[in-house]
Parts: structure tokens; sequence; C-alpha cells
């Protein structure tokens, strides 16, 4: 798969990327299955090359928060890598997923002082796109907030078809409801308000976005 646009393998330069393959070695996991744990204390970092993966947390009542989603391209697992401490994320295959484990990156980015840069600049987006859905939250309402990761999906994986955008949706109606800060029942009733207003079409595990712009309008 071609990395995302605005993933880290998407910035690097083929030489850089065959020196990242040459410092780790390849790696599959089935859907479903854990690829880090959340406490655990481990080295290694991963760069996804085919599938989606999502980050989530758990609360202390036991509610599955989900952090993002993830796709070809994606850097997993660098701050523990960079700095020992446990891992703050769950990392779960939503579907085949395939990547290069790379231990000790940290002496990859030393000899790598570009890439280190644009690590630098890869964290910085995901604190301001973490600073954005903090904000999002506390001002949309919970169909705001379910059409603006449905508008988000839509941009990185919808694929054009009869009468919209075709997102096949890798997340569960409670996974959305944790992506959301939301209730499944109430994830639900904002689906249900998006179809009646003739925005999307939903089906198993996919979604039909008939009118794009009327639902960034909603999420907004």
């Amino acid at each position: 798969m071609t990395p995302e646009p605005g993933e880290f393998l998407s910035m690097l330069t083929p030489d850089e990327i065959s020196a990242l393959r040459a410092a780790g070695r390849p790696r599959r996991w089935d859907r479903g299955e854990t690829v880090m744990a959340e406490g655990e204390t481990s080295d290694w970092v991963l760069v996804l090359t085919e599938g989606r993966v999502k980050a989530s947390s758990h609360t202390s009542g036991g509610t599955e928060v989900v952090l993002a989603v993830r796709g070809p391209g994606a850097l997993l697992g660098e701050m523990a890598a960079l700095d020992g401490s446990a891992r703050s994320a769950t990392i779960t295959a939503l579907e085949p997923v395939a990547g290069v484990v790379v231990r000790d990156f940290p002496a990859f980015l030393q000899e790598h002082g570009r890439v280190a840069v644009l690590l630098m600049r890869l964290t910085v987006g995901r604190l301001r796109d973490s600073d954005r859905k903090r904000i999002e939250y506390g001002a949309f309402d919970t169909t705001g907030r379910v059409a603006t990761r449905l508008v988000e999906l839509a941009e990185r994986y919808g694929e054009p078809t009869n009468g919209g955008l075709r997102v096949m949706l890798p997340l569960s109606q409670d996974e959305l409801a944790g992506w959301t800060g939301s209730s499944r029942e109430a994830v639900s009733k904002a689906l249900r308000s998006l179809r009646d207003r003739g925005l999307i079409e939903t089906g198993r595990r996919k979604v039909v976005i008939h009118d794009l712009e009327g639902l960034r309008k909603r999420a907004r």
C-alpha cells in the first residue's frame, strides 16, 4: 500500500526508507491481534506498511477510549522507545496488518538526523490533533463528533462509488463510540440522524457518504 500523506513513511526519501527497512525486520498480525499493549515496556517501534490499526486506552471503569486510527506509513510506539517509559496505549489490528519492526530506534535517528527532525514535526502535529479533539469533545454534540470522524475517514480512505464516497469502516459502533467519547446508543442515534438527512448510508462495516460537504457542515 502507498503510505498515507502526512504519515511518517511518506516523509522519508527512498534511501531513508531502505535504511529503515535494513535496520528492522518484517512482521504481520491478523485482524484483532494486539500489536502493542498499554503498560508494557519494550524498545521497538513499528512502521506500518499495510492495513489499519487503532490506538486505544481503557478508563478505570473499563471503558475503551479510541485515541486514533492509523494506516499505512504510520510510526507506532516511538514514545516508549525513545524515553524508556511504558507504552501509553494499546495498538490493535483492525484488519490484517504488516510492518517493519525496528529495535534501537534512537540509534537509527542518531545516524539519520533529518529523520529525527521529521519525527519532531510529526510529534508536534499529533499534539495539535490531540488538542483539536479535546476542543471537539467540549464544543460538539455527539452527531457533530461522529460527523467529524466520518469526514476524517472519508478524506483518508474514501473510494469513489455511485452516489458518493465509500468507506470500508474497520470500526464497530462500540469502537466508534470510543473514538467520539460517546455511548453506543448515542452513536447509533447520530448515525440515524445523518442517514435521515441523506448525508450517509450505512452497511456492515461500511459507510457511503452521499454529501461530503453537507457532512462537513454538520461536523462544524
